[in-house]
């Protein structure tokens, strides 16, 4: 039985969307007979929205880090503080569409599901941006960014499996979240980490789904222009993919991983790319925080087996196979 729903936002600087996001958050949950409570989850916001919230919307509750973390500390910090046992962690910039929960709540009567994701289409318009997350290598690589439908929207009536859940709106089991050691904090300040929580529930049992018919809307973010800027993103990103690979490849997997990063370091160099460069060295840097993570996925699996990436996505693609289907 479902006790509640939590809806948790990280937010940074967000005062802008809050009054296009958070009534369609409470317009989906009147739509349900399930109590609910929203919390906003602040990450030392410059922009007053803290003060905007106890003004105009004083039933949400607030927790404030005491220092700028990043998104898996705040969504972690977040989530940890709910009473319901579903939790929907949600994008400062997602807004919802008023029956987004009723198509979801069906695949939490199953004992091992982690979660769901829906449907995300753009702000004005219902141009699809992220589907089922679709399972795909090059070679060793993990690649995060694909996405699947089928063609045939009936042969989507019971879900889709989904590779992860997206962190902009995932909709999880609370129990399951907190068993499997919750978003590894080294992949703050973002990027990826979604993923590697996903894949880890993957592992140890659990299964990630896509409901089309859950419907929300997402605001793209402005490109940014700042050379630097755009640098140190590259540099996050491309560290926390290194962590992906270094938490999940099995040992022979991992070595050639390594040695083709190791051939990208001399190629990015002679090109000049620093931010891959710099990316490895805080990657080296870290390197015993990753070893961590890795004997803690293991000790969480205990006695049963844990499955590999490639096995997941093994049975995620045989769920599908035979049917028509469209790869973004």
């Amino acid at each position: 039985m479902h006790n509640g729903i939590s809806v948790v936002i990280p937010n940074y600087d967000g005062i802008a969307l809050f009054p296009h996001t958070l009534p369609s958050v409470f317009s989906a949950l009147a739509k349900i007979q399930l109590p609910s409570q929203v919390i906003v989850a602040d990450d030392c916001s410059t922009d007053r929205s803290i003060e905007y919230l106890k003004t105009h919307f004083p039933l949400i509750e607030i927790v404030q880090n005491e220092t700028n973390s990043g998104f898996s500390v705040t969504a972690n910090r977040g989530i940890s503080t709910t009473k319901y046992n579903l939790v929907l962690l949600l994008n400062s910039d997602v807004k919802l569409e008023p029956d987004y929960f009723i198509h979801q709540l069906k695949y939490f009567d199953k004992s091992d599901t982690f979660g769901v994701m829906g449907r995300i289409v753009g702000w004005e318009d219902d141009i699809i941006q992220d589907g089922a997350k679709y399972p795909y290598f090059h070679g060793v690589k993990i690649k995060t960014s694909g996405n699947y439908l089928l063609k045939n929207e009936a042969d989507m009536k019971e879900g889709l499996y989904s590779m992860y859940v997206s962190g902009a709106n995932a909709f999880l089991n609370k129990e399951v979240f907190l068993s499997i050691g919750k978003f590894n904090e080294i992949f703050s300040p973002f990027y990826v980490e979604d993923y590697e929580l996903s894949v880890r529930a993957w592992r140890l049992g659990y299964k990630c789904y896509y409901e089309h018919n859950a419907v929300c809307r997402h605001r793209t973010s402005a490109t940014i222009k700042n050379k630097n800027a755009k640098q140190a993103i590259e540099t996050v990103y491309n560290r926390n993919k290194m962590y992906l690979h270094a938490i999940h490849l099995p040992a022979a997997k991992r070595y050639l991983y390594f040695l083709q990063v190791g051939y990208e370091v001399v190629t990015r160099f002679i090109t000049g790319r620093w931010a891959y460069i710099q990316a490895v060295g805080s990657f080296i840097e870290s390197y015993g925080e990753v070893k961590a993570s890795r004997k803690k996925l293991n000790q969480l699996a205990a006695s049963k087996k844990l499955l590999s990436v490639s096995e997941v996505a093994k049975y995620i693609l045989g769920s599908v196979k035979h049917k028509n289907m469209i790869r973004f």
